[in-house]
């Protein structure tokens, strides 16, 4: 990246930018890579079974497929050439704790009130989410009545590609049983796999009132961390959120869980950084515009308050596109290089929107006065969204060369621990 922030300059000036970007390590796979189970057939779609529609002009759709725990998907997973393999979230949790109506309300913007009608989960559901080259992970929800400790079923498996275990414990019902659960499914996952982040989301806090959360939270907080203590596992960590899907908080939990399964999270909080810095920005964001989850944002705290109004934003956003940015026969896209959007707030804030892939927006707030130096702030964001585009090529060429090396070690026919393959007659 070859420009200064603020202050134009000629392109082959410096390459030092790139030196940095170039050494970033360890990613997932592309975006381009399909876990999709091709026996899953109709199954694929809303949990009942019923096959998915025909998007309709101008929505997003997520692709998702239901599994078994068939033993062929399972060796299929557990194929150490595949490069499709991606970082794993688990939900797990009690029966009707809301495992699946979290991920129908933040990855298909189903509406709180229709979770209502949801049958309960009878069989592990796999989803892909490949929004972006940053958000690129799977979601298995896991059903509460399924004993996955059984001898007959390969926990290790399942824990030994998991970067993040998230246990949904209902708060307005009784949860020592939920507590004996997630100690059990801790210890076992920690065992197995020591790099596994253990998300702990305290679930239907909306019907409680504040003094209550705080003390639901403290108590689970409590009895968890003494479980462990009692058990010698003290340096597990756990994280606790208050969540509720209606409200923005189930959106930020996850946000905070997905961004420690990014790599690139801290050069992208340091362009962030820099680019706020030089541009007399307040506060900005990093958005995925179909999830609402943001990747990334600056060093400053973030605001409950900010976070909601930048959601709101991208919705407001997209609608409008969807209304306005088609064209009569529906072509087209309600998101591209060219969405912007000003919303000026009746306290002196300007909110600033501005596409950085088709997947990815900046949002920022930004006050009047500052505002006024558009071309700056536009200037800088130039330069902000290269810097993005080049760790997404740095990415991209990794996998590339990833693939190209697995593909050659399959041809000399021999399996990862070093023994020749017999092919059976």
């Amino acid at each position: 990246m070859s420009q200064v922030l603020g202050k134009p300059q000629p392109e082959d000036e410096d390459d030092d930018e790139e030196d940095e970007l170039v050494g970033l390590a360890d990613y997932a796979d592309g975006p381009d890579s399909s876990d999709a189970d091709p026996d899953s057939g109709a199954e694929e779609g809303g949990e009942r079974g019923v096959p998915r529609p025909a998007p309709r002009p101008g929505t997003i759709s997520l692709p998702s497929a239901k599994l078994g725990v068939g033993r062929g998907w399972m060796l299929n997973q557990l194929d150490p050439f595949s490069t499709e393999v991606k970082p794993r979230i688990l939900l797990m949790g009690l029966r009707r704790s809301g495992k699946s109506s979290i991920q129908k309300v933040v990855f298909h913007k189903m509406s709180p009130n229709e979770t209502l009608f949801l049958e309960s989960t009878n069989k592990i559901c796999r989803e892909d989410v490949s929004n972006s080259s940053f958000v690129n992970f799977q979601i298995w929800d896991f059903p509460g009545q399924i004993d996955f400790f059984d001898p007959t079923f390969d926990y290790e498996m399942i824990f030994r590609g998991t970067g993040a275990l998230i246990f949904v414990i209902d708060s307005q019902d009784d949860y020592m049983e939920a507590l004996a659960r997630l100690h059990l499914t801790v210890t076992r996952a920690y065992k197995v796999n020591t790099d596994i982040n253990f998300e702990v989301f305290i679930h239907k806090v909306d019907g409680l009132s504040d003094d209550h959360k705080i003390e639901t939270q403290r108590d689970i907080h409590q009895r968890a961390n003494d479980d462990l203590a009692d058990a010698g596992l003290e340096k597990i960590h756990l994280s606790f959120y208050l969540t509720s899907i209606y409200d923005h908080s189930i959106f930020e939990a996850f946000s905070k869980v997905v961004q420690k399964l990014i790599p690139q999270l801290p050069t992208l909080e340091n362009l962030l950084n820099i680019f706020i810095s030089n541009s007399g920005i307040e506060k900005a964001f990093l958005f995925d515009v179909v999830s609402k989850i943001y990747i990334a944002t600056d060093s400053t705290p973030v605001d409950m308050q900010t976070y909601e109004l930048c959601c709101d934003m991208i919705d407001v956003v997209i609608d409008i596109s969807c209304i306005y940015g088609l064209k009569e026969d529906g072509a087209g896209t309600p998101y591209d290089k060219e969405s912007t959007a000003i919303i000026k707030l009746n306290n002196t804030t300007v909110l600033y929107l501005k596409e950085v892939t088709k997947f990815l927006a900046l949002v920022c707030f930004v006050r009047e006065e500052s505002f006024e130096r558009k071309g700056l702030i536009d200037y800088n964001f130039h330069c902000f969204r290269k810097a993005i585009h080049e760790v997404f090529e740095v990415r991209m060429r990794m996998v590339k060369s990833r693939k190209v090396q697995n593909r050659l070690q399959k041809k000399k026919g021999a399996t990862p621990n070093g023994t020749p393959n017999v092919l059976l007659q």
